[in-house]
Order: C-alpha cells, then structure tokens, then sequence
C-alpha cells in the first residue's frame, strides 16, 4: 500500500506482487497463467485436427459474421493507438520522460538499437510481401474495384504503394511502440514486473496481482502463439515454394501447385526443430547468432535489388510512395467500407477486410512479443526518442524493402520482361519468380538458396524469440528457473497449430482464427493506450508538487519531504 500523503496526488505503485511456483515443473512460473494458456492452445489444436470439418465451417461462418462486424473496431483502434503514440511524443513535457530513472542512460548505443530495431523490422513477412503485396495491390485495390483505374498499368502503381506503405508503415510500428511504451515505462521507472498486466496497473491498481492480472496474461500467450503462427505459416509456405525451385522433389506441391502435406509436415520438423534447439541454447548463443546471419544476409539481399533490380524505378516509388502515403494517411487509414448491397461495395469490403482488417490483427496478436522486446532494448530513452525511434526507424525499412524488391518486380512486368511470370504465380513464389526473371538461371539458383536459409533462419529466430518471450510472461516477467520442457511444448504446439491449420484450410485458416484470437487482447491494448497516458499525465502532476515518480525516488522518500 501507498502511504497517504499531503500531495494532491500519491506517489506511483512501485511493487505488483505475482504468485509464482517455487519448486517442480511449474518452479518459477504462475501456473494460474501458464496452465490456462497451454490448455486453451491445446483445445484450438485438438479442434482442428479431430473435428476438421465443423472447424472449416465455423472458420468460414467467422469470417463472413464475426470478423466482418468487428472491422470497424480494428481500424478505430489502431488509427487511436497512433494518435496517443504521437500525442506523448510531441507534448515536450511528456516527450522528456525516460523510460527508466529520469537521469538514467540509455543501456545501448543508439546505433546498436537501430540495428535491433532493424531485426525486428524486417522478417518473414518482408520476404513475403515485398513484392507479394505491391503485386497485388497493382492488380487489385479499391480505385480498381470502383472502375476509375486499371489493372495492372502504370496509373496502378501509385495507389498500390499508398496501400502497401499503410499497413507496413507508422499504424504497425505505433502498435508495436504502444504496447513497449506501456510496459517499459511502470517497469523500467517503477519498477513493475516486465510483463504485461503490469502495464494496466496505473488504472487498476493492485487488482492486477490477481486474476484481473491473470487474465490479461493469458489472452497475451493466447495472441502471441496465434501472431506467431501466422508467421510460421506464410514462411512454411514460401520455404517450400523455394525447396520446389531449387529442384528437391515434385512431392512439395500439390496438383494446384501449393503446399503438399507431406512437404508442411516436414517443413515444420525442421524449422520448429531448428528453432526449439536454438530457444534451449538461451539468447546469449543461437538467438544472437542467427539474428547477425538474419541481418548479414538480409542485407545482401537487399543490395542485389539495389545494384541489378530496377534501382532508378524503385527509387521513385519509394519517394512518391512516401509523398502519396503522408498526404493520404488519415483518410486511408480512417476510411471505412460498408456493404451497401451491391457488388462493387462487398468487394471493397473484402478487400478491406483481405488486407488492412487482416494486418491490423496481426500486429495486435504479434504486439505482446514485439512490444517487450522494443522495451527491453529501450531502457533510459526518453519518450520522444522513443516513439520517434520506434515507429520511424522499422517502418522506413519496410518502405525501401517494398520499394525496391516489389518495384522491381513491378517494373519487369510494366516492360514485359517478366510476361506474367510473377504476377501470374502465387505469393509465396513470387520473389523466386522475381529472382528468376532478374538473373541468369545459375545466379537465380544460387540467390534462390539464400532466400531459403534465410527464411529458416528468420522462421527460427522469430519461433524461438516468441517461446521465450511467451515464458517470461508466464514466469511473472522473470527468466528464470525451470524452462526447457516449457520450451519443447511451446515448440510443439505452435508446430501443430500451424501444421493442423495449414492441412485444414492453408494460410487462410490461420488468418482467420489468428483474426478471431486477436479480439480479446486488442481489448487489453486499448486499455494500455489509456493506462500509459493516465500514468504520463500523473506523473507530470507528481512532478510539478515534488511528489516523486520513480520506484528509486519512492523507496527514500515520506510525506513533506522534497
């Protein structure tokens, strides 16, 4: 309890006590966390793989019901998130605040922590849709929809960057720095739990310590596994499109040309395996490793697209593509399509709630694991550097990425080089298809391969960072004691809801129940968003009556002193 003071307002909670095990299996961790959450993702995969059809049907009713009703909420929702990130940044008196003591210093460089954010910019979903989703915004996109434009010409290019640069852009990472602001503050500067009920704890108190807390928790888990799923899912797929283009067997596709199963079984024993092994090593030994060999290789991928892709092309669609983007954000963003009966507003709607619905929950259900990663490279930065930092720094390098691979993909198209060869095939072959087209058969075979083990390793660098990220959660905000069986069933269970979901419906089926998983925790972020401008703006009154703000300050400090 907080002692009473003559202040208007008290000094800040600086202690959330969490019940943890202290012996056995559960040694360290709140079984009143960690037990519903392996019971839950358990259910989701036992439903999948013994009852498939009912889950079909119900994934389908979902989609035209459940999800359709709440695509207001998601775009709401993060265009808020964004607002209240830029809002505590530009207010001097809050953008001054340290995440941490006020006279605290950052804990890494910040060339060091760009490059951080660098890694948790660019991954599988890079590889994926840098040009996958500039593709098809090319050949698809509300202007399209509605008539005033053409498929597939040069006047489609610019809206298809407009739409690629939104859902890649400030609305993910505002997301992302919420959920890290949210945490890293009550727990870097009061000394909270790094975990995330410790974030509501300036609106609700010490309830938190309990099953409020609890709760909020394991809809985090809940989210993270089905964020991290996707993940898996859209790497799956494209690692083996590009085991099939490097000749290893007819047997990784189907007659339609898309995954077989037996290729998605032995896919996720390698990849889960690879990254089970590297989460049992600790961060300090595989984690660190492969995420150097992520950015080594990301890189030399990416300057191949600079020097033999079409460099002068893809320059001016990152520029105008910025320009269009800025100047159209708050209506893109805000812009809400309704079924008004007939056949051009239901296929703007779907495509709304294909693309931009789709993103927004896979950056609600990925924010539990990249917002406390963020927080933890974070420490001792003011909130101004950090927002700035955060939403600028990842969302510019997803711009160069879609700009140059995607540009380049486009432009080869424009100019017949590629003959329909990319645009014709599916997404997760397209940048194979690119590469193919870009250079000769040798060179592509050899990039190709680069492709695939970067992929893996990004797959592994991601699977074995949420496990672990998904355990200090359930061990209270601590990492330690007893973690390595936690990590082969994290392991194993996220092989099997991908697996399951994958035979069950593919990619789509993951999307939507990752859709429907989202929901809950979204409900927590916009909590967050109130909590962190509630304990902002407090600590801003504390400060102007001498009441102290910091876990350090509170600790020696008693009413009427200064």
């Amino acid at each position: 309890m907080q002692a009473k003071t003559d202040a208007p307002i008290d000094p800040p909670i600086i202690s959330l006590p969490i019940e943890t095990h202290d012996q056995g299996f559960y040694d360290g961790f709140s079984r009143a966390v960690t037990i519903p959450s392996k019971i839950i993702v358990s259910l989701i995969i036992m439903w999948a793989i013994f009852f498939p059809v009912r889950a079909s049907e119900t994934l389908q009713v979902a989609n035209s019901t459940i999800i359709a009703s709440f695509s207001w909420w998601y775009v709401y929702l993060v265009a808020f998130l964004m607002f209240a990130c830029a809002v505590l940044a530009v207010f001097p008196q809050s953008g001054r605040l340290r995440i941490g003591a006020q006279d605290e210093k950052p804990e890494f460089s910040r060339f060091s922590w760009f490059a951080m954010l660098f890694g948790a910019g660019i991954g599988i979903g890079m590889l994926t849709y840098a040009i996958g989703e500039p593709m098809s915004h090319f050949a698809t996109n509300p202007q399209i929809i509605e008539g005033s434009l053409q498929a597939e010409t040069a006047a489609a290019v610019r809206p298809a960057y407009v739409y690629t640069f939104l859902h890649w852009g400030f609305s993910a990472w505002a997301t992302y720095a919420l959920v890290g602001l949210a945490i890293g503050y009550v727990s870097y500067r009061r000394g909270l739990p790094l975990t995330i009920r410790s974030a509501l704890v300036p609106i609700f108190g010490q309830n938190m310590s309990g099953l409020s807390g609890h709760l909020v928790d394991i809809v985090a888990v809940v989210a993270t596994i089905l964020g991290v799923a996707v993940t898996m899912g859209l790497g799956v797929e494209q690692f083996v499109a590009g085991l099939a283009r490097l000749g290893v067997g007819d047997w990784l596709l189907d007659a339609e040309g898309s995954s077989s199963n037996s290729a998605i079984v032995v896919a996720l024993i390698i990849l889960v395996g690879a990254s089970t092994l590297s989460a049992l090593s600790g961060v300090g030994k595989g984690i660190k490793w492969l995420s150097n060999l992520n950015m080594g290789l990301s890189f030399m991928l990416l300057a191949l697209f600079v020097a033999v892709g079409s460099g002068l092309y893809a320059t001016e669609r990152l520029f105008v593509g910025l320009w269009d983007y800025v100047t159209h954000l708050i209506p893109t963003m805000l812009t809400l399509y309704d079924d008004e009966g007939d056949a051009v507003s239901q296929a703007m709607m779907q495509w709304q709630l294909d693309w931009s619905v789709f993103y927004w929950a896979w950056w609600i259900a990925f924010a539990p694991f990249v917002g406390m990663f963020i927080a933890r490279i974070s420490r001792g930065r003011t909130i101004r550097e950090y927002v700035l930092g955060v939403v600028m720094v990842p969302s510019l390098m997803c711009f160069v990425w879609m700009a140059f691979a995607g540009g380049t993909a486009i432009d080869l198209e424009l100019s017949g080089a590629a003959a329909g060869s990319i645009i014709n095939t599916g997404i997760s072959d397209q940048l194979y298809a690119t590469l193919a087209v870009m250079l000769d058969p040798g060179v592509a075979l050899i990039v190709s391969a680069l492709v695939v083990l970067l992929l893996m390793t990004y797959l592994v660098t991601s699977v074995d960072s949420a496990i672990l990220i998904v355990n200090t959660i359930n061990g209270a905000g601590e990492t330690e004691g007893t973690r390595r069986y936690h990590i082969l069933f994290w392991g194993a269970a996220l092989a099997f809801v991908v697996g399951s979901m994958l035979i069950l419906g593919g990619i789509e089926a993951i999307r939507i129940t990752m859709i429907i998983g989202a929901l809950p925790f979204s409900v927590v972020l916009l909590l967050m968003a109130v909590s962190i401008l509630k304990a902002v703006i407090f600590d801003l009154v504390r400060k102007r009556h001498g009441v102290p703000t910091t876990a350090e300050a509170c600790a020696g400090w008693h009413p009427g002193s200064n």
